[in-house]
């Protein structure tokens, strides 16, 4: 602590070097995974307050259960945090006089593209303006929270356009808006592949340390190694844009050194999981999914990655897994099956089209007369080949590659699985969602409120607990609470 004491703050810090746990809001916290990632660390969750019905329920039931019922229930209504004055939501859901230390969220900050520092300053300063844009409702929130409750420090993670939306820079006017509440920021652009998650999964971050502290803020050094696919170059090269551009609260891309381990794989990921059988996809029926239904693991020893999602630190070590449930596609199971790993939709048409083309040439040889173009024709092409034009929609289709991490989980998921195909052909089928939640770094015990639509938009709109993890513990490096690296998450077998 330097000489700039600045009174509340400074209690909490004093307080956590004294050994007491950081104690964490999660605000816009969907279903919890920042949260995870940061009780992992040793953190007490206060409260994560979430506007969507169930991502609150799923947070309430894996971080306040143990509460109780009635205290449960409190914490698993949806909150509108823009209609919220933050002190009076945080005493009702935790109790008065509750210190927050570190606040974590992800508002959308693009309605202040056009802007620019001066609005961001008014906005910090009187949060009712808020111009006419529910987004920058949110962001202006987040600004409030901060300013009232005073956390020592806070976090923010978003998608990578936000370095480049209408073509400003709308991290750097996000962290001058905060810098103006007290806290030395900085940004950069993190992969969660190169933290321990079977994902290449690449966001902002942000991370802010009040200046009362006396320590700038750093970002957690990669614990594994990944070569990203071309892809992800055009995101990249904005971020180092910004790192020559004035701008002065972006540091570096963390580099991974080929001396790490590699990536967590989507087979270490997902081999340990039951296999789904043709006979139980060709059960299935429209309708809901038992979320609730559970299932051995596949025999074997565990690898580090798996043992991690069974007995995940603070929770009961599994023996068996629950939320193990697809969607019925039985068009396009032979599709799935024929793909290579890595296919996209353009070659997943291309193999729809030919079996159509041999179906259609045996019932021709058969001496069915099925005229090009006609009825029947439409109706055959229909059950055999996928609708979308292959030449518009590319990545709407893609078949998972057991030997590297998946691509990006997105919220799209609770509309359709076909992004994220499983890379075992005999199982030819999609995701389910326990193997959508395993590529997230959700472990096996967490549990999802809702259908499996709801839980599959949940898991891809979530910061991956490991990801969290990672921030956490390098945070807790910076205050001088934590004197060890964070746990690495290696490929391999337990030892």
């Amino acid at each position: 602590m330097n000489d700039r004491d600045d009174g509340a703050i400074g209690e909490k810090y004093r307080r956590l070097l004294q050994g007491e746990p950081l104690r964490v809001l999660d605000l816009f916290s969907g279903c919890g995974g920042m949260s995870l990632g940061f009780q992992r660390a040793g953190a007490e969750i206060l409260a994560g307050l979430e506007i969507e019905p169930q991502r609150a329920q799923t947070h309430a039931r894996n971080f306040h259960r143990h509460l109780g019922e009635r205290d449960e229930q409190r914490h698993a209504r949806p909150h509108d945090i823009t209609a919220l004055e933050p002190r009076a939501c945080l005493d009702a859901l935790v109790g008065r006089n509750s210190d927050v230390d570190v606040i974590v969220g992800g508002p959308p900050c693009q309605a202040y593209a056009r802007v620019g520092r001066a609005k961001l300053r008014e906005i910090a300063q009187h949060p009712e303006a808020y111009l006419h844009d529910g987004r920058g409702q949110l962001y202006a929130a987040y600004i409030r929270y901060v300013e009232q409750l005073q956390p020592v420090v806070i976090v923010m993670e978003n998608v990578p356009d936000i370095l480049s939306y209408g073509g400003d820079n709308v991290a750097e006017l996000a962290a001058v808006g905060l810098e103006e509440l007290g806290y030395v920021c900085r940004y950069t652009l993190l992969n969660a592949a190169n933290y321990g998650v079977p994902q290449t999964r690449e966001r902002w971050y942000m991370i802010g340390v009040h200046r009362s502290v006396g320590a700038l803020p750093y970002f957690p050094a990669p614990t594994h190694h990944v070569v990203l696919p071309s892809g992800y170059a055009g995101t990249r090269s904005r971020a180092l844009k910004w790192e020559t551009d004035p701008a002065p609260h972006c540091v570096p891309l963390c580099a991974s050194s080929p001396s790490l381990p590699p990536a967590v794989t989507c087979e270490e990921a997902l081999s340990d999981l039951p296999v789904i059988s043709n006979e139980e996809k060709l059960a299935l029926k429209r309708g809901a999914r038992d979320l609730t239904a559970r299932r051995p693991y596949r025999w074997g020893r565990p690898n580090r990655y798996q043992h991690i999602m069974r007995a995940w630190s603070g929770g009961p070590t599994m023996t068996d897994v629950s939320a193990h449930v697809i969607r019925a596609l039985p068009r396009d199971y032979d599709i799935f099956r024929e793909m290579r790993e890595g296919d996209d939709y353009p070659a997943a048409h291309a193999i729809g089209e030919a079996r159509f083309q041999r179906a259609l040439m045996l019932r021709r040889l058969s001496g069915d007369r099925i005229p090009d173009g006609g009825v029947r024709w439409q109706e055959l092409r229909q059950e055999l080949v996928p609708p979308y034009d292959p030449t518009k929609f590319p990545n709407k289709w893609r078949k998972l590659e057991r030997h590297f991490p998946s691509r990006t989980l997105m919220a799209h998921l609770s509309h359709d699985t076909y992004s994220h195909i499983h890379y075992d052909s005999e199982q030819a089928r999609t995701i389910s969602v326990r193997e959508a939640a395993r590529l997230q770094s959700f472990p096996d015990h967490f549990e999802f409120s809702g259908a499996m639509n709801a839980a599959f938009g949940q898991i891809g709109n979530a910061v991956p607990p490991l990801m969290a993890f990672a921030l956490a513990e390098q945070i807790l490096q910076t205050l001088g609470l934590r004197k060890t690296t964070p746990l690495r998450i290696a490929s391999g077998t337990t030892g």
